[in-house]
């Protein structure tokens, strides 16, 4: 990030850290990326669906995991983009009604196995939804979402409100 850390350490006295990083300030249009949705949703239409979620850290799966089945939706995990893409292919055209992509994944990241999705030939490679999921919320990975062929963009942490009006948006 083109900082620098410096590290000053004294026996007996302690240690100071100085990290010292070029930031800029946050734009406004940076700050409202994933407003709170403060009415009432309707999830009834979520129930059952299929969700195809693609994501190799086990904490942010479980917590993605819960929120999904909290609306009955059933769940099919795949540890990374690879494997995301394999269990897509395997499964019968139109099995999964959304795909919840990491894009930061070991093996073959996010953007990549959205590309090889959308890039298969299967019938519905071009229709079923890809929802990308991230830290990052610049509009700079949003167009790289876009351009990979995701339908939409959710940063982590994940909002529960923000996440069903996403998906109520494209199932």
């Amino acid at each position: 990030m083109q900082g620098q850390i410096t590290i000053q350490s004294e026996v007996g006295v302690g240690t100071e850290f100085i990290v010292d990083l070029p930031l800029k300030p946050v734009s406004p249009e940076m700050e409202e990326e994933q407003p709170e949705i403060k009415t009432e949703l309707d999830t009834e239409k979520l129930q059952g669906k299929r969700v195809l979620l693609v994501e190799d850290n086990l904490v942010n799966y479980k917590i993605a995991k819960k929120l999904l089945e909290y609306v009955n939706m059933e769940v099919t995990r795949a540890d990374n983009g690879e494997m995301g893409v394999r269990a897509f292919m395997e499964s019968q055209p139109g099995y999964f009604d959304v795909i919840l992509m990491d894009i930061f994944m070991p093996v073959m990241d996010g953007l990549e196995a959205a590309r090889a999705i959308r890039a298969s030939g299967r019938p519905d490679a071009g229709s079923v939804p890809i929802i990308a999921m991230t830290a990052n919320a610049y509009e700079e990975d949003r167009k790289r979402s876009r351009e990979a062929g995701m339908n939409g963009h959710i940063t982590k942490p994940i909002s529960k409100n923000f996440l069903y009006k996403t998906l109520l948006e494209v199932v």
